[in-house]
């Protein structure tokens, strides 16, 4: 891969990771458009590898956050009169969600990384996940805060975590249109999402460059300088995404996330049909 496209990637994965658009869907699409086969071994390492430098963009974003959860969770273990503290639930709440996500998805790994690395799953996730934040926009009684997250709160959202990782779902979108269906209010669902996504992506890079080291180092691979680019790139890019994202969703529905869904979808659909990309 060129120096130029891995910071292309970069960008792409560093806007598209926290908004509920998809980004591995959009990685895919790129990667279709640019001539790589969506299905090889090392392609499928880079798009998981580059994502770990918008978790890291994320852990720096909330880490005041993250320092008040695990003390508060520590705090609770030890001493029974703090077990009421939200921190000490929302903690809970991360780890059994990211348990949950973690057991399912290794589980599904070979599903995942086979027939699914498909462009035709993407349009699918694409526009079939758009109903369901639909529904979540439309429907579901958003109204509690960020105070009231129950460990079943993290256990759920983390196993509809597992939907995201058929291409286009968008693992934000599933997991906030999950928090909304719970009750949490919009800014507290995408908080959620972060902070329930920020344990999941990060081991899930880690094991992908540990599992993955040969097929992208050697010949014919993506190589590991544009890997290195591309997650650099995607942290900064994220970082400025992350902070954008959540003074949107506090005065915005999804609206406008939802119609880009579909019609992305419908032209990656046409694409496809007309023989423009190949679908692997």
């Amino acid at each position: 891969m060129d120096w130029w496209q891995a910071i292309l990637f970069g960008i792409v994965e560093g806007v598209t990771e926290f908004l509920p658009i998809s980004s591995t869907g959009h990685l895919t699409i790129m990667e279709g458009l640019l001539g790589y086969n969506v299905a090889d071994p090392s392609v499928t390492a880079f798009t998981a590898i580059i994502q770990v430098g918008a978790m890291i963009a994320s852990i720096i974003y909330f880490w005041s956050d993250i320092v008040r959860f695990a003390t508060g969770w520590f705090r609770g273990l030890t001493k029974a009169e703090h077990r009421d503290d939200p921190d000490y639930k929302m903690g809970w709440a991360i780890i059994i969600g990211f348990l949950v996500t973690g057991l399912v998805a290794f589980a599904l790994k070979d599903l995942v990384e086979g027939p699914l690395r498909n462009l035709w799953a993407v349009v699918i996730g694409l526009i079939g996940w758009s109903l369901v934040m639909f529904a979540a926009d439309r429907i579901a009684k958003a109204v509690r805060t960020e105070d009231t997250v129950t460990w079943k709160d993290g256990a759920l959202i983390g196993l509809v975590q597992v939907i995201s990782l058929v291409p286009g779902v968008s693992r934000s979108g599933a997991t906030i249109s999950t928090g909304m269906f719970r009750g949490l209010d919009r800014v507290a669902a995408t908080r959620m999402s972060f902070f329930i996504g920020i344990p999941t992506l990060v081991v899930s890079g880690g094991f992908q460059a540990i599992s993955a080291a040969d097929a992208i180092g050697t010949a014919g691979g993506v190589g590991w300088l544009a890997t290195g680019i591309g997650t650099v790139v995607s942290g900064i890019v994220a970082y400025f995404s992350i902070a954008w994202l959540l003074k949107f969703v506090s005065r915005n529905d999804f609206t406008g996330f939802i119609i880009y869904r579909v019609l992305l979808g419908l032209v990656l659909a046409g694409l496809l049909i007309s023989g423009v990309i190949p679908a692997v």
